[in-house]
C-alpha cells in the first residue's frame, strides 16, 4: 500500500471528493489528499490519483516524464482518449479498485508526436473503416462499404524508421499507436505491447480493386485483422520512432485534434515513463510484460506499391488486379526468355523423355510414363509463350513457338521410329486413355497452366513445376500419336493430338490469364493476344464437347444397367456384373459378367437381354461371360 494518496484535481474535474474519501475510507481505511495538478509533485511512495481531461493530463505527462512516480486514472468524460487506451472504467468504484490493485500497475511508454504527447492515436488520411467498422444494421454496413469501395484517394508519403530503413510508396491511410486499443471501435485484435518501447503503424496502400475489396470485407464483415496475418492491402512498421514525411502537405488527427498543413511529421516512443496502474480491461497486457527479450524492428512493407504502380494510383486510377514492379517483371522476363531458346539439354530431354513415354505405353506402366512426363521440357515455353501474349512480345511468341515445334518434331520422329521396330502392335489401356480428349481434359490443361504461370512467377513455389508436369502430362499425348504414325493408323494420329493441342492452347490461355492478375500486364495490352487464343480455344472444344457428351451419355447407360443387379428367370436368380459398354449409335455394345449355380441357356441370356433392352429403351449386343458358383 501507499503512504500518502493525492487526489489531483482542475476546475474540470467531475468526481466528488467525498466520495471518493467515503469509499476508501470503508473499504481501504485510506484517507485522500486533494491537490490542484499544477503543483510539483516529490514523492515517491505516493499514489496519485488524476481526475483531469486529456489536455490536463498531456500537460501533467509532459511535465513529470520520468520522474518515477504513481499514477492512476479516474473517470472523466473529456479523458476519452486516455480512458480508452489504458482501459479505465465509467464506474469511478471499480476505477479505484483498479487504482489499488498492485497487479495492475506497470511501467508505460509514451508517444510523442511533433513534440506532443499522444494518449491514444495519430491518424493521417483515410484508413476506410479500421477504427470505425461497428455499424448498427447489415444496410449501413453495405452502404458503408461500397461508399468505400469507390472513394479511395493516395498521396506520396516516405518513411524513415529509428534504424534508418527508409521507403517511399502511396497510401489512403496510416495510423500509428503505441499499443493496440482495448476499444470497440479498434478492428485490430493483436495484443501489441504497452511496454516494449516501440509504435505501430499500420498503412492502408491497396494495389489492386480486388485487393482493396478483400481488405473491406475483412473490416466490415469479418471485423478483425491481424498483424501476423494481415491482408495485402497493409504495410505494418514496429519502430522506436518513424518519420513520414509528403511532397504535399498533410493533414492529421492526434487524439481528435485536427493539425493541418504540415510536411513532416516525426513520431518517437518514450520507454518506461510512469507507473500506471492500468485498467482491469487490459491487465493480459501486464503478463506479456514480463518478457525482458527485446523485440526487434519489424518492417513488413513489401505487399505495398511501388515506383510505377504508385504513379498509377496518384492518378486516382485503381487497376483491377495488381501490377507486378518492374523489378519483378525483369527477373521473371529473363527466366522466360531463357526458357524460350532451343539448347542442347532441351533436346536431350525431349528425346529421352519420348523414349521413356513410348516404351511406358507399349508396356501399359504407369510408373514410367510418370518419369517421362517429369523429364519432358515442353512447359517451359509454354509458359513463356503465355508471358509473350500478355505482353505482346513478338520474341517470346516467336521463340516459344520455334521451340515447341522442335520439341513436337523432335517427339513424334523418335516415337514413330521406335514404333516401327517395335514387334508389338496391340493398343493398350495407356494408348487408349488419350485417344477421347473431353472438356475435363481441357479443365486439366487450364488449372495446370495456372499453376505453372504462378509457379514460375513465385521463386518460393517453383518447386512444384514437377507437379505441374506431372498433371498436364505434355509428351505422352504426341508419344502415342508418333505410335499411330509409325502404325499409320488415323485414329489413334487424330485423337491423341487432339489431347496435345488441348493441352497447348488450355495452359497457354490460363496462364496468359493468371500473368494478368499477378500483375505483369494490364488487360488492354494482352487484349488481342488473348482473343486469339480464346478463338482457338472455342474451335478445339468442338470436338470436346461433343467426346463429353458421348462421356456422360455412356455414364447414363451404366447406371441404369448397374440398378439391374439380378434377374430371375425360370425360378433361378442371375446376378449380372457390367463389365464395358459402348454406345455405337445403332446399338449399345454390352459386355457383361453373368453369375449364378448352374449353367446359364440361351433362351436364359436372350431373356436377359430383353430386360437390359427395355431398361435401355435400346438395342444391345450383348457379350457375357459366365461364373458357374457350386454350394
Amino acid at each position: 500500500m501507499y503512504e500518502k494518496i493525492y487526489l489531483l484535481f482542475s476546475e474540470n474535474s467531475k468526481n466528488n471528493e467525498d466520495e471518493i474519501n467515503k469509499y476508501l475510507k470503508e473499504k481501504y481505511k485510506l484517507q485522500v489528499t486533494a491537490r490542484n495538478y499544477q503543483k510539483k509533485i516529490k514523492e515517491k511512495n505516493a499514489l496519485y490519483l488524476l481526475d483531469l481531461n486529456d489536455n490536463e493530463i498531456k500537460s501533467f505527462f509532459k511535465e513529470h516524464i520520468h520522474h518515477d512516480i504513481n499514477l492512476a486514472i479516474l473517470p472523466n468524460d473529456d479523458a476519452n482518449n486516455c480512458m480508452s487506451n489504458y482501459g479505465i472504467s465509467k464506474n469511478l468504484k471499480e476505477a479505484l479498485d483498479d487504482a489499488l490493485n498492485q497487479k495492475l500497475l506497470t511501467k508505460i511508454d509514451l508517444l510523442k508526436c511533433n513534440d506532443e504527447i499522444i494518449l491514444n492515436k495519430i491518424e493521417i488520411g483515410d484508413m476506410h473503416g479500421i477504427n470505425s467498422y461497428k455499424l448498427n444494421t447489415k444496410f449501413d454496413k453495405i452502404k458503408t462499404f461500397f461508399k468505400n469501395l469507390f472513394n479511395i484517394k493516395f498521396k506520396p508519403y516516405k518513411f524513415t524508421t529509428s534504424q534508418d530503413y527508409s521507403f517511399e510508396t502511396v497510401a489512403s491511410g496510416i495510423i500509428i499507436l503505441e499499443h493496440s486499443l482495448n476499444s470497440n471501435n479498434s478492428a485490430l485484435k493483436d495484443k501489441l505491447s504497452i511496454q516494449d518501447g516501440k509504435l505501430n503503424a499500420l498503412i492502408l496502400s491497396p494495389g489492386s480493386l480486388l485487393a482493396y475489396f478483400i481488405y473491406l470485407i475483412s473490416i466490415f464483415f469479418y471485423e478483425k485483422i491481424s498483424v501476423l496475418s494481415l491482408p495485402k492491402s497493409l504495410g505494418f512498421i514496429k519502430s522506436e520512432s518513424l518519420k513520414i514525411e509528403s511532397k504535399e502537405a498533410m493533414d492529421y488527427i492526434a487524439d481528435d485534434i485536427v493539425v493541418k498543413n504540415v510536411k513532416s511529421i516525426e513520431i518517437f516512443v518514450l520507454k518506461d515513463t510512469f507507473n500506471l496502474h492500468l485498467g482491469s480491461k487490459l491487465k493480459e497486457y501486464i503478463k506479456d510484460e514480463k518478457n525482458d527479450e527485446e523485440e526487434k524492428e519489424s518492417i513488413e512493407v513489401d505487399s505495398l506499391p511501388k515506383e510505377e504502380l504508385s504513379e498509377v494510383l496518384l492518378k486516382k486510377k485503381l487497376p483491377f488486379f495488381k501490377r507486378a514492379s518492374e523489378e519483378d517483371f525483369k527477373d521473371l522476363f529473363l527466366s522466360l526468355k531463357k526458357s524460350a531458346k532451343i539448347t542442347f539439354i532441351f533436346s536431350t530431354l525431349m528425346t529421352l523423355s519420348t523414349l521413356l513415354s513410348t516404351t511406358g505405353l507399349f508396356a501399359n506402366s504407369s510408373p514410367v510414363i510418370i518419369c517421362a512426363m517429369i523429364l519432358a521440357p515442353l512447359m517451359a515455353p509454354m509458359i513463356s509463350l503465355s508471358m509473350g501474349v500478355v505482353r505482346a512480345n513478338s520474341f517470346l511468341i516467336i521463340q516459344s513457338i520455334k521451340t515447341l515445334t522442335y520439341g513436337v518434331i523432335i517427339a513424334l520422329f523418335v516415337s514413330s521410329i521406335f514404333t516401327c521396330f517395335m514387334p508389338l502392335d496391340e493398343i493398350t489401356y495407356e494408348m487408349k486413355s488419350r485417344l477421347n480428349p473431353n472438356l475435363l481434359d481441357l479443365l486439366v490443361a487450364i488449372f495446370s497452366g495456372i499453376a505453372g504461370a504462378y509457379a514460375n512467377s513465385k521463386e518460393e513455389v517453383i518447386k512444384s513445376l514437377a507437379g505441374v508436369a506431372i498433371a498436364v502430362a505434355l509428351v505422352p499425348p504426341l508419344s502415342v500419336t508418333g505410335i499411330g504414325i509409325g502404325l499409320m493408323d488415323l485414329d489413334i494420329i487424330y485423337g491423341s493430338f487432339l489431347l496435345f493441342i488441348t493441352n497447348l492452347v488450355g495452359i497457354t490461355l490460363s496462364a496468359s490469364l493468371t500473368f494478368i492478375v499477378l500483375g505483369y500486364s494490364p488487360i488492354k495490352k494482352a487484349k488481342k493476344g488473348l482473343l486469339y487464343t480464346f478463338l482457338l480455344l472455342v474451335f478445339i472444344s468442338v470436338p470436346l464437347v461433343n467426346t463429353f457428351e458421348k462421356m456422360v451419355e455412356k455414364n447414363e447407360l451404366s447406371n441404369k444397367i448397374k440398378e439391374l443387379k439380378k434377374v430371375n428367370v425360370n425360378d433361378k436368380d442371375i446376378v449380372l456384373k457390367l463389365l464395358d459398354l459402348e454406345d455405337k449409335q445403332e446399338y449399345v455394345y454390352v459386355r457383361m459378367e453373368l453369375i449364378s449355380n448352374s449353367f446359364t441357356s440361351t433362351l436364359e441370356y436372350k431373356a436377359i437381354r430383353k430386360e437390359i433392352e427395355r431398361r435401355l429403351n435400346r438395342k444391345i449386343l450383348l457379350e457375357v461371360s459366365s461364373k458357374l458358383i457350386v454350394k
